[in-house]
């Protein structure tokens, strides 16, 4: 498997997919497992993987991503949803670790006051779901490309429009469709602003 330096040099965005190419669900659960491991505010896990498999579910996506070949010639689309109720994922996340004794009642207790309260700002939730899930999006596509699978990140879409047509609940928030497969054509090298321009010292 390529070292982590070498995955970020390589990962591109993929605009062409080989269509003829799938992937077995066994592998894919395999990349979201290691993609939920990304880091989250109170461990909450604020993202929802909606896998779209099926090539024709993937047609039906097709004129929601404004006609993009990639999300039919992919393997597949995994779209990234943000959860904009992770608070209700306390319990699941926090009470095992109390069970394991590697987490007190009484800081149990504390934080769960803590993530209450910040969850009645609905802003913070909605500020939440997108940062949290994006660090979710990000590691996924890193998995990916070290394990051989290109993919595209896409923000542009009709999220009312995928809401409505694949019967997503409130709780989540549509942050982007991550088409996923293997290159017909590599993905076009991208330049780098000059990372001195893009850094403050205090």
């Amino acid at each position: 498997m390529k070292n982590l330096f070498q995955v970020i040099e390589e990962r591109r965005a993929v605009k062409v997919f080989d269509a003829s190419q799938k992937i077995e669900k066994d592998e894919l659960m395999e990349i979201l497992e290691l993609a939920g491991k990304a880091p989250s505010a109170w461990n909450l896990q604020h993202w929802h993987f909606m896998v779209i498999h099926d090539q024709q579910a993937k047609e039906t996506l097709l004129p929601i991503a404004y006609n993009q070949s990639q999300v039919v010639d992919a393997s597949a689309v995994i779209v990234i949803l943000g959860d904009l109720e992770a608070n209700k994922n306390f319990e699941p996340v926090f009470g095992p670790a109390v069970e394991a004794g590697a987490l007190s009642e009484e800081i149990k207790n504390a934080l769960h006051g803590q993530i209450e309260g910040a969850y009645k700002n609905p802003e913070y939730a909605k500020l939440a779901a997108y940062g949290n899930a994006s660090l979710a999006a990000m590691q996924l596509m890193l998995v990916a490309q070290a394990k051989g699978w290109d993919t595209c990140p896409i923000g542009g879409f009709n999220s009312q429009a995928f809401v409505d047509t694949f019967k997503v609940s409130d709780r989540y928030v549509p942050i982007m469709l991550l088409p996923l497969g293997k290159a017909a054509k590599p993905g076009r090298p991208s330049g780098r602003l000059n990372i001195e321009d893009m850094t403050t010292w205090i």
